[in-house]
């Protein structure tokens, strides 16, 4: 009889099991990508978040030649931007949400891909509302890529690397709305308005195909889609679909004199208040608006907010003033312009120099002061500024952004920990461009309201009677005599100069009471800036409130 066999079982020891572990290779974290794969990547990403970024002013300067070859009038016309700034603001919020959905690689791939179909479509546009509709789409499908590239930067590169990595993103940010008008006037002009679009199916194609190579900083998670915060998701989208609709369209139909926009505006109010209690109530919200509570945090969506507004009011009030006032070419209006853009390249370096020396906070409000100053410095303008007036506030403009914006990238998205980034990422964008939307609203009425202001004052001063009036009169009406060799008509001719003289100079002061305006606000971004903490380059610990 055979003796019965035992079978031993044999468990690791914990020191052996612990021996095992460690021998496991741990996947390498974002930060700990080689430094080449993670600057390249980046690079990749900063591609398509300046292409997104442009696209919102680059049709600017061409909106009359769109027109010209869509048969489309002036309103119409209008909704070649509105459209696009209407969808991209629907959808920077929600790239929190969605870059945990589908990762941060194939939310920015699948967003490149849409942007660049897109932007084909719109240059092969039949007619204005096939081009309405292909630039919502375009704006929609591109949002993703901007918030997603901040959210990176913070990711990838830790401690020191994240200045570099912010004044990366911060050049660009405040360039592209400035260079926007420039480049779309001088593509325009050189060949036709169709390459604004066609300029982006390379870089689009080269983003959409690298990106998943060298872009790993997080999975896919399809489960979050069961339980998505989707009342959120509309409310917002009502919330701030109407209301950019209000800020875009108010202006051009006397505001609240038009059915639609106090449907809208209705309609934004309400939404508005609901989706505010329902974020802060809702256990996963869409938005994470309690990320506010967190001093720099808030107090940075508060400067993005005004650089926001100091940007994309200076970018519209500029051009307008050129063409209105100066009678210039969108090709003479870009060349106008490109100073801002070459003073902030410029102040690239002499940043970089700075970080070293001085406090990030002594460089924000360096970069405040140069940006309110640089704003303020257009208060004295005159019916004949020229490039040598705009060269000095341009620059102070261009080295402000240069300065300002990136210690407030650092400053909000730095003071938040790991976890919460790629939803305040979102929020701080959508705070910029808000800033830019409420802005230019703003400037629009101001423009209309104090330009009647101006000229009802100056009428009254320009009567029959004045001295200084009745002499221009005479000189006009007698230069007209000898051109025309007709008394009455050339006394008709004299008295319409005289209006357009008029009209001409309350123009100029309405633009100089804007500007006031504009520089008042970094008055207010300067005081903000007293009540933060120091700005770091340290992440903060993860459960850091």
């Amino acid at each position: 009889m055979n003796a019965p066999t035992t079978e031993l079982e044999v468990r690791p020891t914990a020191a052996a099991s612990e021996t095992l572990n460690a021998a496991a290779p741990r996947p390498l974290q974002p930060h700990e990508q080689p430094m080449a794969q993670r600057a390249f990547a980046f690079a990749l990403m900063c591609i398509g978040f300046f292409m997104a970024t442009l696209d919102i002013q680059i049709v600017a300067s061409s909106l009359r030649d769109i027109g010209g070859g869509l048969s489309a009038s002036q309103d119409e016309l209008s909704w070649v931007q509105t459209a696009y700034l209407i969808a991209e603001i629907m959808v920077i919020p929600m790239s929190g949400w969605l870059s945990k959905v589908f990762s941060t690689r194939w939310l920015f791939v699948g967003s490149a891909v849409g942007f660049t179909i897109t932007s084909m479509l719109c240059g092969l546009a039949w007619d204005i509302n096939s081009m309405i509709i292909f630039r919502a789409l375009q704006g929609a499908l591109g949002a993703a890529m901007i918030p997603t590239v901040f959210t990176t930067a913070f990711v990838l590169f830790p401690g020191k690397q994240r200045i570099v990595a912010s004044t990366t993103i911060g050049a660009l940010a405040s360039l592209a709305p400035t260079l926007g008008p420039v480049i779309g006037g001088w593509i325009t002009d050189q060949w036709s308005w169709h390459w604004l679009f066609y300029l982006n199916l390379v870089p689009g194609i080269a983003v959409a195909a690298l990106v998943p190579k060298y872009v790993h900083i997080d999975e896919p998670d399809l489960s979050l889609i069961k339980r998505g915060d989707y009342l959120g998701i509309v409310l917002m989208s009502a919330f701030l679909g109407c209301l950019e609709y209000v800020l875009e369209e108010g202006p051009r139909k006397n505001w609240f004199g038009d059915d639609a926009i106090v449907f809208c505006a209705w309609i934004a109010a309400i939404g508005g208040f609901l989706f505010i209690v329902h974020a802060l109530t809702a256990k996963e919200p869409i938005v994470d608006l309690r990320a506010l509570s967190v001093r720099n945090f808030g107090i940075g969506s508060v400067l993005s907010f005004v650089t926001g507004i100091g940007i994309f009011v200076a970018v519209f009030l500029t051009p307008l003033f050129l063409a209105e006032v100066r009678g210039f070419s969108s090709l003479q209006i870009g060349l106008s312009l490109l100073s801002v853009g070459a003073f902030q390249l410029i102040a690239l370096g002499f940043y970089a120099f700075a970080t070293r020396y001085f406090s990030m906070r002594a460089l924000l409000l360096f970069g405040l002061v140069c940006f309110g100053l640089g704003c303020y410095l257009y208060v004295p303008l005159t019916h004949d500024w020229g490039w040598q007036q705009f060269l000095l506030p341009q620059a102070l403009r261009g080295i402000g952004q240069q300065f300002a914006v990136p210690p407030i990238v650092t400053m909000s998205l730095g003071s938040l920990p790991p976890s919460r980034l790629k939803s305040a990422s979102g929020l701080f964008n959508l705070m910029r461009n808000l800033g830019g939307a409420i802005g230019i609203a703003v400037s629009a009425t101001m423009l209309n309201d104090r330009l009647n202001f101006h000229y009802l004052r100056l009428n009254e001063s320009v009567t029959h009677g004045v001295p200084q009036v009745e002499l221009l009169l005479a000189g006009r009406t007698a230069y007209w005599s000898t051109m025309a060799g007709n008394t009455l008509d050339a006394a008709q001719t004299g008295l319409a100069q005289l209006h357009a003289l008029v009209l001409r100079e309350a123009l100029v002061m309405t633009f100089s009471d804007t500007f006031f305006v504009l520089s008042l606000c970094f008055v207010v971004a300067i005081v903000c800036v007293a009540f933060s903490r120091p700005i770091t380059t340290a992440a903060p610990p993860p459960d850091a409130h």
